[in-house]
């Protein structure tokens, strides 16, 4: 008999907006706690190390040059705490950083060439041939660097969305209706196929329409959360979410 089982309570909304952004993170590298500094600067990594690369790429480096210039990026800004100094309100983060590197490369790129890579540091594992099998997937075109960095970064936040919500559900034991529903979050409502998707999770129709209605939502606050690490206040957020999608449609 077909179940009525949804998506469960009202998942925790993420923490308050602005509590722990990438500005905090920046702050926190930039300082001398090295044991903070490391955990800040991996997860700036985690996120920035690709659009960098897939920007100095389209620069026009090299594969090894471009990993040299990423890695040295990185090290650069940890080692000599520039950091500390950068201004949360001059700016959304992702300008930060495209600028900081657009500085770097005009600064460091003759430097490096005698040094080891990394400036002499490897600051994280970077898979140069994902790297380069992720970047010939994306047509070249003419897009600027520029555009391509956005789009990247803003790929980059969808992802790491999506794999937070995987993780919630997979907490709960529900990676089967996260398997089916996933889906549901590109495209109108409308566009939906409910029916099918009742028939092969056992639901009744009403019941999908529900959870989908709650992973949608629920998506959308873990993306907001997410943006809001990026910007310095709420009403931007809004417009960098616009910009987001924007981008990733190729607007």
């Amino acid at each position: 008999m077909p179940t009525s089982t949804v998506i469960s309570s009202e998942v925790a909304k993420p923490q308050s907006y602005f509590a722990t952004t990438h500005w905090s993170i920046v702050l926190n590298a930039g300082r001398h706690d090295t044991t903070r500094a490391s955990a800040a600067l991996d997860q700036l990594c985690e996120t920035y190390w690709y659009p960098l690369y897939a920007y100095a790429r389209r620069r026009g480096y090299s594969p090894h040059d471009a990993q040299d210039l990423t890695q040295g990026f990185f090290a650069c800004l940890l080692e000599r705490q520039s950091l500390a100094t950068a201004d949360p309100n001059k700016g959304r983060f992702r300008s930060f950083m495209l600028g900081a590197m657009n500085y770097f490369l005009t600064t460091e790129r003759t430097k490096m060439q005698t040094q080891k890579r990394g400036g002499g540091r490897e600051i994280f594992s970077l898979d140069l041939a994902a790297a380069e099998e992720r970047l010939d997937l994306e047509p070249a075109g003419d897009s600027p660097p520029d555009r391509v960095f956005d789009k990247e970064w803003a790929t980059a936040l969808l992802d790491k969305v999506l794999s937070q919500l995987e993780g919630g559900f997979r907490q709960e034991g529900k990676m089967p209706l996260f398997d089916t529903l996933k889906q549901t979050l590109a495209g109108s409502r409308e566009s939906q196929p409910y029916a099918v998707l009742a028939e092969q999770l056992k639901m009744n129709e009403g019941a999908v329409k529900t959870a989908v209605h709650r992973l949608r939502k629920r998506y959308r606050q873990l993306l907001e959360a997410e943006i809001a690490n990026t910007v310095t206040s709420r009403d931007e957020v809004n417009e960098e979410l616009a910009y987001l999608l924007t981008v990733v449609s190729g607007g």
